[in-house]
Parts: structure tokens; C-alpha cells; sequence
């Protein structure tokens, strides 16, 4: 980061995680894909004990964004896994954003859980050459001050990432305190995410992560991102492999009040 936070006294550290969970299959070694294929459409025992390991590393977070999360389908035994992971982790709120739904087999959601309820929620479609993906936005406080937490799981192709990296650009043009985490499926050098840092107060991480494939991390496609009033602490990736990607975990310092308004559930 090339900003300076403010002093100590004045801010908190928040405790945040982003995680693809691939509907709750654990993939291990690329030949899963194959031979574990029916997870994708199929529910099993495995996948609800995935979710409770999950729910044990989201307890020590103060706000989760996830990605490939199932609202509730035939793959999921019709379980809302954002709910199933906020209530078995303790975290008091959740919401989320069901996007592609296949029929009854698979409805492939976005999920919020915090430790406390943000003041607004939206969710907006995203631009792409095929529907289905979606930028799930929660606001924590009011005023300038506020703090804008966006969740998103991008295209896989570099076209349809730019028109969706655009549209949350103007979602969070001109916001002093924003957090942008999810799958974005591109290196922090790409130039899609170029074009977002040069439109936003959003900066590039100075230490990417490789988060995928889970069980050999080489590529940097999972990402938290700050805005530059802000001040990334440490950012790391959980050592499980609850799906294809690690889950990655930053503590940010951000300002005394934003910090009241995310972490401190009435």
C-alpha cells in the first residue's frame, strides 16, 4: 500500500475471509474432477462435513464473502449453505445472492456472512456474454465513513471480466473505504484489474496469494482488495482445501468507527 493509516488509537483490525466452495465438494488432485463428477450434481455426507470444517475456520472471521455457494438445489440436498455455514459458524448474520440456477440440479449463489448486520444490501447482475453472474454489495455505516464490502465471482473469459470489472468500477467510483474480495478468475496484473485500480480507490495487493488449484496454488484468480485509506495488515491463505481454491484470509486496519459498524454485533 502506498497510504499511510491513521494512527493506531484511531482504527481496529478486521478479520476478513473470502472463499469459492465449490457448492461444498472438496476437489484434492485435478483427477476429482473425474472421479468425484457426480458431486456436481448429486448432494453427499462428504459435502456437509466440507461445510463443517469450513464453519469452524469462518468463527474466527469478521466478515466472509463466498462464491459458488448453493442456494438450495438437488446437489445441495436443497440446503442454503450460506445459512447452513452462518449458523454453524456462530456469525449472527448472512444474506446472499442466488444467480445461475440449472433447472433443480444446481442454483450457484453468492453469500455474505458477518458479525454484524450491514445498514444495506444489493445485488446487481454483472454484464457478460453469458447471465449468471452477479456483484453482491453490503454497506456498513452511513456517510462518507461508510465502509462498501463487494463480493463477486468473475467470467472465466478476459472480455466478459472487463465489461464486469467496469460496472463495479462505477459502483465504487469515488467511495473512500472499500473492500472488493471473490474469484475474479485474472492475476492482479491483468489488465482488467489495471482498469479497476486506475477507476477506483482500490489498489493492488502487494503480496498475491496463490490460491488455485488448491492442492498446487500457482495462480492468483482469488483476491481481497482495499482502497487506499485503508491498510492491509497480513494476507494469507487457510492451509485446508475445502474446494478447488484456498480460501484466503486478510486482517485489514480500518477506521475505530467502520470497525464498530463490521465487528461488534449488538
Amino acid at each position: 500500500m502506498t497510504s499511510r493509516p491513521a494512527a493506531a488509537a484511531d482504527t481496529r483490525v478486521l478479520r476478513v475471509l473470502s472463499c469459492n466452495i465449490l457448492a461444498g465438494a472438496s476437489v484434492k488432485r485435478f483427477h476429482e474432477y473425474v472421479t468425484r463428477s457426480w458431486g456436481a450434481v448429486l448432494p453427499g455426507k462428504y459435502k456437509l462435513g466440507n461445510l463443517d470444517r469450513l464453519a469452524r475456520a469462518i468463527a474466527d472471521f469478521d466478515v466472509v464473502g463466498l462464491q459458488e455457494a448453493d442456494a438450495g438445489s438437488i446437489r445441495s440436498g436443497f440446503l442454503n449453505q450460506t445459512r447452513y455455514l452462518a449458523e454453524a459458524s456462530g456469525l449472527p448474520y448472512w444474506s446472499h445472492q442466488p444467480n445461475r440456477r440449472v433447472s433443480r440440479v444446481a442454483h450457484t449463489a453468492n453469500g455474505l456472512i458477518s458479525r454484524s448486520a450491514p445498514d444495506e444490501v444489493l445485488d446487481y447482475p454483472l454484464p457478460g456474454r453469458l447471465g449468471g453472474r452477479g456483484v453482491l454489495l453490503a454497506r456498513y455505516g452511513k456517510g462518507r465513513d461508510a465502509l462498501l464490502v463487494a463480493i463477486a465471482h468473475l467470467s472465466l473469459g478476459a472480455q466478459s471480466r472487463a465489461r464486469q470489472l467496469a460496472f463495479i468500477a462505477e459502483l465504487l467510483h469515488g467511495k473512500p473505504n472499500v473492500l472488493l474480495m471473490g474469484d475474479l478468475n485474472c492475476a492482479p496484473d491483468s489488465s482488467e484489474l489495471r482498469a479497476l485500480f486506475a477507476h477506483t480507490s482500490l489498489e493492488p495487493p502487494e503480496h498475491p496469494q496463490p490460491t488455485f488449484p488448491s492442492w498446487h496454488p500457482q495462480r492468483a484468480i482469488d483476491h481481497i482488495l482495499v482502497s487506499a485509506g485503508l491498510d492491509v495488515q497480513r494476507m494469507w491463505t487457510l492451509p485446508d482445501a475445502f474446494s478447488d481454491h484456498l480460501p484466503l484470509a486478510a486482517e485489514i486496519r480500518v477506521p475505530r468507527v467502520v470497525h464498530h459498524e463490521v465487528a461488534e454485533a449488538s
